[in-house]
């Protein structure tokens, strides 16, 4: 449980810093009270995630092992290439949102923004993976909701003085680089699995 936490929980992380998220959690951070914006994005990461865990789920039950791991593999390599593809050139985030409620805003913001993203597609993906039992999929629940509720608050709190010291394009090739060796480690999984 600890590997499936910890795997979890550094890939989603890593993924999202410096990402559209981390970004909207700072423009929003500049007009409105922290605390709200975060119960906005607390409630929409979790949300999200629990609807990510039960499409795994649903994914574990209806497809053998191998081609759920060759999926995840393959979504890996190509969340890999395209975020090194589209790495930004600097760090401009664009002026900060209005609106009448900031968690409100946050929540609709992040919703929208996350549904369907990258790391929505790796939370179901490992939850796929690790559905055998409950308490997998609840470990890739937990682990991924506390991910992104991390990257967010390092958005709030520090977002700002981080690209201070690191390029986002940076950052962008470190989540790139580490979605191509997670995928090539899925693939060579799947080829060790062989086809069923």
């Amino acid at each position: 449980m600890e590997q499936i936490f910890y795997s979890t929980f550094g890939l989603i992380f890593l993924a999202e810093l410096g990402d559209k998220t981390q970004l909207t959690a700072m423009a929003l951070a500049l007009r409105y009270p922290w605390q709200r914006i975060f119960v906005g994005i607390a409630a929409a990461f979790a949300l999200l995630n629990i609807a990510a865990v039960l499409v795994g789920r649903v994914l574990f039950i209806l497809l053998p092992v191998f081609w759920v791991t060759l999926v995840s593999a393959l979504l890996f390599l190509y969340f890999g290439v395209t975020t090194l593809r589209h790495a930004p050139d600097d760090d401009d985030d664009g002026p900060p949102p209005t609106a009448a409620s900031a968690a409100r805003t946050a929540f609709i913001m992040i919703f929208m923004a996350e549904l369907g993203d990258k790391t929505q597609l790796v939370t179901a993906s490992q939850a796929a993976r690790h559905s055998a039992d409950l308490g997998g999929m609840g470990m890739v629940f937990l682990s991924s909701t506390l991910a992104l509720w991390a990257v967010s608050l390092v958005g709030i709190f520090a977002g700002k003085q981080l690209v201070r010291f690191i390029p986002l394009r940076w950052i962008h090739r470190a989540a790139g680089g580490m979605f191509l060796v997670f995928g090539g480690a899925a693939l060579w999984k799947a080829v060790c699995l062989g086809f069923p």
